[in-house]
């Protein structure tokens, strides 16, 4: 009887072990994806703003140049 039981408990524990072993898997392979995710996603989240300020910056710079050949600039 005591066989028995320690059998089947055996039986459990391999199978939880083998159960965890395919987690261990699965949770590397998501980790891989994420860190190959997360650059991608601060390159989307930065180029948006950097193209929105930087071209109107260009064009007040322009402006400044050309108030300042025309003598149009105050100061």
């Amino acid at each position: 009887m005591t066989d028995n039981v320690e059998n089947l408990i055996l039986e459990h524990l391999r199978a939880i072990r083998s159960d965890i072993g395919g987690i261990k898997d699965d949770v590397r392979e998501i980790k891989q994806r994420l860190t190959n995710l997360e650059p991608l996603r601060v390159f989307e989240a930065i180029t948006p703003t950097s193209r929105r300020y930087s071209r109107p910056a260009r064009m007040i710079r322009s402006f400044e140049r050309i108030e300042h050949r025309l003598d149009l600039a105050e100061g």
